[in-house]
């Protein structure tokens, strides 16, 4: 809980807790287990400086209106569906949002998960946490005994979610190849990079190492998203003040700017507030976990943290702290406005981690929730139903709401 030691662990001394040693990943026998996000040490390195180019302000600005078209399928989407029934469970439909931007827009693949509930990648989607290769208690031991999970052939994912992902990506790649396709995406840096000659075989990248990188950007991707907007209309039919002020915000901007477009996106701070006091209340990763690689002192202490221990920085518990948060259940975006942001230590609000190990898709993140919810918000009104409950479920690695999350829609447009 102390912020200069989370500020050690995070940024000063990173290099001795750049592992987060809690995901278990096997590249023999399950290949795409391997992504970014569970790799550790040089591997995770070398993987995370070739991929970084891939989320900076040029490329969002550039994959903004394949986002802004998807948008437009949802609003098509919700308008035909809130004629029959205008009670929806969200989380549901957020995640299919979700993955038709994260599909088009850095794999160039139509997922088209908004006109077909039970397209593929949803199904396969969900099947990475809703019906997992193992029993949790199993999951546990395969990380914490990773070297010796490998040595018995373990796999962690089911056959064929691997055999799905597998194929998409060949398909992809091979495509791409033969008619020299250049979408200028994440798929393109990837092949690309697989494609670089090079004497160092470490950095080449092999159709496996691709698939990986598809497979963790969209399982993290789509579910971390779906959640904080479902999370954030849910707040807004909490608080119909706030809600009204987002639109007239938005509705403000198109007047302005005539189209959406990237400019009226940054021109609407208010919207952007809204998502961070979202994220505060309810980050998707409630806790970050670094493993300690060599013993570590403690600044100004006598203690050490042995090599090998596991650091817990509680998000959570830091987002709700009323030392830091006044009325940490309130839900107010002006927490994020004026000097009282300005001031406040960046590591009171850690949704997407801090230091070298932050998320590497924040930005884009935020862009496909920020798009999410303006086209909603423009279009419909939010409000509580008879079927609103909100619980969490226990036994996910998210903070997810147990059972979706239902709310009623009405088109104002």
């Amino acid at each position: 809980m102390d912020l200069d030691l989370i500020k050690s662990v995070l940024v000063k001394d990173f290099a001795n807790f750049v592992d987060r040693g809690i995901f278990y990943y096997n590249e023999e026998d399950d290949p795409i287990s391997a992504h970014l996000i569970a790799l550790d040490g040089e591997k995770w390195k070398k993987l995370r400086a070739n991929l970084t180019p891939t989320f900076s302000s040029s490329k969002m600005k550039f994959m903004f209106p394949t986002m802004v078209e998807v948008g437009e399928r949802l609003k098509d989407y919700l308008i035909d569906v809130v004629k029959k029934n205008d009670e929806l469970e969200i989380k549901d439909l957020m995640a299919r949002l979700t993955i038709d931007v994260i599909g088009t827009c850095l794999f160039g693949i139509e997922c088209n998960s908004l006109s077909d509930p039970n397209a593929e990648f949803r199904k396969y989607g969900k099947a990475v946490f809703e019906k997992p290769r193992h029993h949790p208690l199993i999951a546990v031991f395969l990380a914490g005994y990773r070297n010796i999970a490998r040595k018995l052939h373990i796999k962690n994912l089911r056959d064929d979610v691997s055999e799905f992902f597998m194929e998409v990506v060949r398909d992809t790649v091979e495509y791409r190849e033969e008619n020299n396709v250049n979408r200028n995406d994440f798929m393109d840096i990837l092949i690309k990079l697989k494609n670089e000659e090079t004497n160092d075989k470490d950095k080449i990248l092999t159709l496996n190492v691709i698939a990986a990188q598809v497979f963790g950007f969209f399982v993290a991707g789509f579910d971390t998203s779906s959640t904080t907007l479902s999370y954030c209309l849910y707040e807004l039919a909490l608080n119909p003040e706030i809600q009204a002020k987002a639109r007239r915000v938005i509705q403000e901007a198109f007047e302005k700017h005539g189209t959406f477009t990237y400019e009226m996106m940054l021109d609407m701070p208010y919207i952007e507030h809204v998502l961070q006091e979202t994220l505060r209340k309810y980050p998707t990763a409630s806790n970050l976990i670094r493993k300690t690689m060599n013993d570590y002192q403690v600044p100004g202490t006598n203690d050490v943290i042995q090599k090998g221990l596991s650091v817990i920085i509680p998000v959570f518990a830091i987002h709700r702290d009323s030392q830091y948060y006044p009325d940490p259940e309130q839900f107010n975006p002006d927490r994020f406005d004026g000097e009282e942001a300005k001031q406040r230590n960046s590591l009171l609000w850690l949704p997407f981690g801090e230091g070298p190990r932050s998320c590497i898709a924040a930005r884009f993140g935020m862009m496909q929730a920020r798009i999410g919810l303006v086209t909603i918000l423009n279009s419909f009104e939010v409000s509580l139903c008879s079927k609103t409950v909100l619980t969490y479920e226990p036994k996910t690695l998210f903070l997810t709401p147990k059972g979706g999350l239902y709310l009623k829609f009405k088109a104002i447009k």
